[in-house]
C-alpha cells in the first residue's frame, strides 16, 4: 500500500473548512455563542449537535463544551464552510459569552488523584541518623516537535459491492442520518488508529466497523500525537455526519503552539537519610503533576513518575506521596516518558546533591549505591558498574572530573575573571520500559496479523504507526524468517487488528516480537498448508504484585526487560551570555538485541537533542493560564545542526530480544546536564529548563560576596540575560 501523505496534501471534492470557536476564559459558564449571520452553506455546532456521547474514548475529555469551560482555548463550537477565507473571517467575529469563575492554575484540589507507597520505617531510619540531605526539583513544560500540526480529514466513502450483496454482511448503521451503505474515511496523523476509531464510533453513534482510519505521514512526534489526533478527528466527523459533506480541520503553527498538550510541569520533594558512604537508608518523597483540565492519562503518569523517583535504587524503608492536580491550563500530554523522565531528573539530581554534600565524585556514589535489579522484578543482567564504567571510559569523566573540581575549588573567593568560561561534568543513570503499566477500555490487548498469499507476497497488518525505519525492520526481520525478498513484503495498517498505541518503543519491542511469532507460525504452516496462510498473535497485560489499592492492578509486562542507560555530559558556561555550551555526550546503552545500530543510533540521537532542548532552550510556562503571543515568537527548539559530538556505545549482551531504547536520553541526560553546570558554577541547580536568569543571579551574588560594596552588582538583569 502506499503510503499516505500528509494532511496538507488531501483535498476531497465539495470539500468544507473547519475553524474551532474556542473559550476565551480558564474557567466559568457559557451562557450564549453570538455568531454574525451566516451564509449559505455556513453552519455552526455545538456539543448539542453531537449525537453520541461528548467525550473521547477512555477518558473524560469533552469534544466541545457544554455548559463549563475549562481552560483558555476549549473547543466550545465549530464553525463549517465551503470557503476558509470567509470562515476565517467570520470565525474572528464570533463571541463565546460566559460567566466567569476563579480559576487555578499552579494547585487544583488536593488528591484529586493520588499516590501512597509506603516500605519500611522512614521515622525510625531518620532519627537514627544525623545526616538528612533535602531536595525540590522541578520540571517545566515542552512542547511537541512533528512534521505538521494536529488535524483531521473525513468523508464518506461508499462500500463497495460484494457478490451482489451491497452491504458486505456489515451491521446497518445505528445512527441512521448518516448515508447509508457508506463507511466514514478518517485521515489523521496519530499514534493510536484504535483510539481515534473508538472516538469516532463513541461521538457519533456509528458501529465501529463502518469507520476507517487511514493514518498519514506520522515522522517524529515524541509521543505527542496520542489522544489530542482522536478530537481533531471527532470535530472533523462530526462536521462530516452534520453536512454530508468531506471536512478538513487542520491548526495552524501558532493554534498548535497555544493549545495542544505540553509535556506536564512537575515538582518533586526528597528527604533522605544517608550513611557515611552516601547510601541513601530512608528517602520520603512527595511528587506534585500539573496535568490540566479534564486529567488525561493520569493513572499511568502518576505511576511512572512515582517509579521514576525510585531510580536504580534500593530503599529499604521509603514513603512516595504522588498528586495529579487538575487545573485550568489545557490538559497536558505524557511525551516521551510517561512521567517516567520527570522522576529519573529528581532522585538522579538527589543522588548527585548527596555526593557534593559528602564530597564524593559523583559517578563513585553511583557506582555503590545502583542496584539494577531493585526496579520492580525485573529481569536485568547488566550491573551499574557496567554502564557507568563504559560512559566513563568513553568520556574520560574520571580525569575531568578531578581537574574540573580542583578548577572549580581554586576559584572560590574569587570574581569571575574577564572571558572565563568554567567547565563542568556530570553523569547519571536512567532506563525505560517498553510499555506501559495501565490498559483501559480496550483491555490492553494488541495484535498482529501476517498473511502469505497465493502470489507469495507477505502482508504484515498492525494498527501500529511508525515511521519508515521500523516497518523496515519489521520487513528485514520477516525476510530473515521466511526467506522472502524484502520487496514482497507490505506492510498494512487500514483495516488492520488493534495493536495499541505507537509508543513507550512498543514498535521495536512488542510490535517486533509478534511480527517474528506470525512468520515462524507462518513457515511452520508453509510446509503443509495451501496458501494463503493467515496466523494471528496477540500479548495480554500480565499482572504484578505491585498494587498501590485493592482495584489499581499494574500490567509490569513491559518492565521485565528494561533498557539501561548512563550518560555524561561536559559543559562550558559562557559567563557573558550566561549560557551553557555543551561540549559533548556520552552515552553507554544497554539495548538488549540492537537490531539496526545505524537506526538505533540516529533514534537515540534524536532524544539526544531533544532531551537537551528539554534542560535549557526550550523555556516555556503558562501565564494566567496560556502561552503569550510573545513565547510563541520566541519559541526555539536545539537544533540538530546545534548539537555537540555524542558518542554513543552499545553494551555487549547475550539477550536475544530487542529493548525499548528511544526515550533513554530523556531519563538521564538532563540531570547529567544539571550536574555538570553545577560543578562548573559551584552552584547546585535543580530545576529544568535552565534559566539564563539563574545563571546571571548566581554569577552576581559570587561577584558580589567577593567585591566592596561599591564595586558589586548591579540589580537589574542585562537585556542579554532575559531570557
Amino acid at each position: 500500500m502506499e503510503p499516505f501523505p500528509f494532511l496538507e496534501d488531501i483535498f476531497p471534492e465539495n470539500l468544507m473548512y473547519a475553524s474551532i470557536i474556542r473559550s476565551p476564559i480558564a474557567k466559568g459558564t457559557i451562557t450564549g455563542i453570538e455568531v454574525p449571520p451566516l451564509p449559505e452553506q455556513f453552519t455552526l455546532l455545538t456539543a448539542k449537535n453531537i449525537p453520541g456521547k461528548n467525550r473521547l474514548y477512555d477518558t473524560k475529555l469533552p469534544i466541545l463544551a457544554e455548559e463549563k469551560l475549562s481552560y483558555i482555548g476549549e473547543p466550545a463550537a465549530l464553525l463549517i464552510g465551503p470557503d476558509k477565507t470567509k470562515l476565517e473571517n467570520i470565525s474572528a467575529l464570533t463571541i463565546v459569552k460566559y460567566e466567569e469563575e476563579t480559576p487555578i492554575f499552579k494547585h487544583g484540589s488536593p488528591g484529586e488523584v493520588s499516590r501512597e507507597i509506603k516500605t519500611g520505617n522512614t521515622q525510625a531510619a531518620f532519627e537514627k541518623t544525623g545526616r538528612i540531605v533535602t531536595g525540590s526539583f522541578n520540571t517545566g513544560i515542552q512542547d511537541h516537535w512533528y512534521a505538521e500540526p494536529p488535524g483531521a480529514v473525513t468523508w464518506w466513502k461508499e462500500i463497495p459491492e460484494k457478490n451482489g450483496n451491497k452491504n458486505n454482511g456489515r451491521k446497518s448503521k445505528k445512527n441512521q442520518s448518516s448515508i447509508d451503505n457508506n463507511y466514514l474515511v478518517v485521515r489523521t496523523s496519530t499514534q493510536w488508529p484504535y483510539h481515534v476509531k473508538n472516538s469516532v464510533s463513541l461521538a457519533l453513534g456509528m458501529d465501529a466497523s463502518d469507520i476507517i482510519v487511514e493514518p498519514t505521514a506520522l515522522n517524529l512526534h515524541m509521543d505527542g500525537k496520542l489522544w489530542y489526533p482522536s478530537l481533531m478527528a471527532c470535530l472533523s466527523a462530526l462536521g462530516t455526519f452534520v453536512t454530508k459533506s468531506p471536512v478538513r480541520l487542520i491548526l495552524n503553527r501558532k493554534d498548535d503552539f497555544l493549545f495542544t498538550p505540553k509535556r506536564f510541569a512537575s515538582h518533586i520533594d526528597f528527604s533522605s537519610a544517608i550513611d557515611e558512604k552516601g547510601r541513601i537508608t530512608a528517602s520520603e518523597i512527595d511528587i506534585f503533576v500539573n496535568l490540566g483540565a479534564h486529567l488525561v492519562n493520569e493513572n499511568e503518569i502518576l505511576d511512572q513518575i512515582c517509579l521514576g523517583s525510585l531510580g536504580l535504587y534500593k530503599f529499604d524503608n521509603l514513603r512516595v506521596t504522588a498528586r495529579a492536580y487538575k487545573t485550568n491550563i489545557p490538559p497536558q500530554g505524557t511525551f516521551s516518558g510517561f512521567g517516567l523522565s520527570q522522576g529519573l531528573f529528581a532522585i538522579e539530581r538527589h543522588v548527585s546533591q548527596i555526593a557534593d554534600m559528602l564530597n564524593i565524585d559523583p559517578a563513585q556514589i553511583r557506582k555503590e549505591t545502583v542496584e539494577p535489579k531493585a526496579l520492580l522484578p525485573s529481569r536485568i543482567n547488566t550491573t551499574g558498574d557496567d554502564l557507568l564504567d563504559t560512559a566513563a571510559k568513553m568520556s574520560f569523566y574520571y580525569r575531568k572530573w578531578s581537574s574540573f573540581e580542583m578548577l572549580k575549588q581554586s576559584r572560590k573567593g574569587k570574581p569571575a575573571e574577564k572571558g572565563e568560561n568554567p567547565r563542568g561534568i556530570g553523569i547519571a543513570v536512567g532506563f525505560q520500559g517498553s510499555g506501559l503499566f495501565h490498559f483501559g477500555e480496550d483491555k490492553g490487548n494488541y495484535t498482529v496479523e501476517v498473511t502469505l498469499t497465493k502470489e507469495s507476497t507477505l502482508v504484515i497488518k498492525t494498527s501500529i504507526t511508525s515511521p519508515e525505519n521500523y516497518k523496515k525492520i519489521w520487513q528485514k526481520t520477516a525476510s530473515e524468517i521466511i526467506s522472502i525478498q524484502p520487496e514482497m513484503i507490505i506492510i498494512v495498517t487500514e483495516d488492520s487488528p488493534d495493536c495499541g498505541p505507537s509508543c513507550a518503543s512498543r514498535n521495536i519491542t512488542a510490535v517486533t516480537k509478534l511480527v517474528e511469532k506470525c512468520c515462524q507460525a507462518v513457515k511452520k504452516q508453509h510446509f503443509h498448508e495451501p496458501l494463503p496462510i493467515t496466523v494471528r498473535r496477540s500479548v495480554k497485560p500480565q499482572s504484578g504484585s505491585i498494587r498501590y489499592d485493592d482495584w489499581n492492578v499494574m500490567d509490569i509486562n513491559g518492565f521485565l526487560k528494561p533498557a539501561l542507560a548512563a550518560a555524561v555530559v561536559e559543559v562550558a558556561v559562557d559567563l557573558v551570555e550566561c549560557v551553557p555550551i555543551v561540549r559533548g555526550v556520552w552515552l553507554a546503552v544497554d539495548g538488549g538485541k540492537i537490531i539496526s545500530k545505524h537506526r538505533a543510533k540516529r533514534s537515540l540521537m534524536r532524544s539526544v537533542t531533544q532531551a537537551l532542548g528539554w534542560s535549557f532552550i526550550e523555556n516555556i510556562d503558562y501565564v494566567n493560564g496560556k502561552l503569550s503571543e510573545d513565547q510563541y515568537e520566541n519559541f526555539s527548539i536545539f537544533s540538530q545542526v546545534n548539537t555537540p559530538n555524542v558518542e554513543i556505545e552499545f553494551l555487549q549482551t547475550d539477550e536475544s530480544e530487542a529493548k525499548g531504547i528511544g526515550e533513554l536520553p530523556f531519563t538521564c541526560i538532563p540531570a547529567a546536564f544539571m550536574q555538570a553546570v553545577s560543578q562548573a558554577m559551584d552552584h547546585s541547580f535543580k530545576s529544568i529548563p535552565l534559566k539564563r536568569k539563574e545563571i546571571w543571579e548566581m554569577l552576581r551574588i559570587k561577584n558580589d560576596e567577593t567585591q566592596p560594596p561599591s564595586a558589586k552588582s548591579p540589580a537589574k538583569l542585562p537585556a542579554q540575560a532575559v531570557k
